[in-house]
């Protein structure tokens, strides 16, 4: 290989890679595309042979030196994505076609905003984005999906042909504020109270306490362990992380974890994980091993509003779904997904069937946005 000349290839583990090298190409703000946060799925085994998550990093490099990479996933099924096409991979294979494997740009069960394209080389990512293409269809891959692309990003895939689609979550925006009060003075007083009356009954007979970095125990993982098992096993039937992706975390990015955790005395009974971004809090993961009343809203929402305040982050995304956020002062925002279909006649009625359910989310956007519980005027 010559000095200056690009090479694109599967890297296929991003572990394998240099990990100051795969930093370098992104801006450090989220946790989820750093090499600490997507080699600790790999080395904890929460992807890997058998989960249906085969790591296969799609890269580019100049003399050996990374400048542009996609995390990127061979997936056997469609789990773990949050962004659901059951309905087409069942329609293309009573068709008679094979969707899986697929190529997934994404990172795993991580329905979070962020960088898909991981380069400082705006012309090299638009280079890579035509490989993923073209390794799609040399493979005879149905079809190839970019999950929870940052806005600012979306815009590239769709000049390069790939089909945008949207959906809702619900984040919080932190609008200046110096205290939680100062949130809660810009609600109607009705929402005002109601919140007030939340918190004070689950903070009843609890301690919650933060914990990041060191502060965070071997003893607090084994909680919280429990807490995640529970939730998964309800919400998946089995959880897609492993103990030691818990430990790995800790060890390899503690600083940009937040751990809340409810004790009733000495005993851990609930719990809220979240990572630190540059920008914005990423609330993941809640389990408890008793039921209290709102104390999932108080370590989920409210607590990660007062964390955010205090960091002077901008937002918290609390992850998928629940239109319960609203009442809490988190507010409809649209993310998007890019996908690219191979066969033509199927990427047309997927490309029908996205416009009919763009303006489905538009229209609930609005609606939406005009049911939170901030004063009018």
């Amino acid at each position: 290989m010559s000095e200056g000349e690009l090479v694109a290839r599967m890297a296929g583990s991003v572990g394998e890679l240099d990990a100051a090298q795969w930093d370098a190409l992104t801006d450090g703000g989220n946790p989820f595309v750093s090499h600490a946060f997507l080699s600790a799925l790999e080395d904890s085994g929460s992807v890997g042979e058998g989960t249906g998550w085969l790591p296969a990093a799609l890269v580019i490099e100049e003399g050996g030196r990374l400048t542009a990479a996609l995390p990127a996933y061979l997936k056997g099924h469609s789990q773990g994505e949050y962004v659901f096409d059951h309905s087409w991979a069942d329609a293309w294979e009573r068709a008679g076609g094979r969707y899986y494997p697929k190529l997934q740009i994404a990172v795993p069960f991580t329905p979070a905003t962020g960088p898909r394209i991981l380069t400082q080389d705006a012309f090299i990512g638009g280079l890579l984005l035509n490989f993923a293409r073209d390794f799609t269809e040399a493979n005879h891959f149905s079809s190839a999906h970019a999950t929870f692309i940052e806005p600012a990003q979306a815009e590239i895939f769709e000049r390069d042909g790939w089909l945008l689609r949207r959906d809702l979550q619900f984040h919080w925006t932190n609008r200046g504020y110096s205290t939680f009060d100062d949130f809660l003075d810009q609600l109607a007083s009705r929402k005002r109270k109601a919140i007030r009356k939340e918190r004070a009954a689950a903070q009843e007979g609890v301690t919650i306490r933060r914990l990041t970095g060191t502060d965070i125990r071997p003893e607090h993982w084994d909680a919280f362990w429990q807490f995640y098992q529970d939730t998964g096993a309800r919400k998946w039937g089995s959880p897609y992380l492993t103990r030691e992706a818990f430990d790995l975390f800790g060890d390899r990015m503690g600083e940009r974890i937040l751990l809340v955790l409810a004790f009733d005395g000495e005993r851990p009974i609930a719990g809220a994980l979240n990572f630190i971004g540059s920008e914005a809090l990423y609330g993941r993961y809640w389990g408890c091993v008793e039921d209290r009343r709102f104390l999932h809203f108080e370590l989920c929402y409210y607590q990660a509003i007062d964390a955010a305040i205090e960091l002077g982050l901008t937002r918290v995304e609390a992850g998928a779904q629940g239109q319960h956020k609203i009442a809490r002062g988190y507010e409809p925002v649209q993310t998007t997904s890019a996908h690219w279909i191979v066969d033509r006649g199927f990427r047309k009625a997927v490309a029908d069937f996205l416009e009919r359910e763009r303006q489905g989310v538009a229209v609930d956007a609005e609606w939406l946005g005009e049911r939170t519980p901030f004063r009018k005027g």
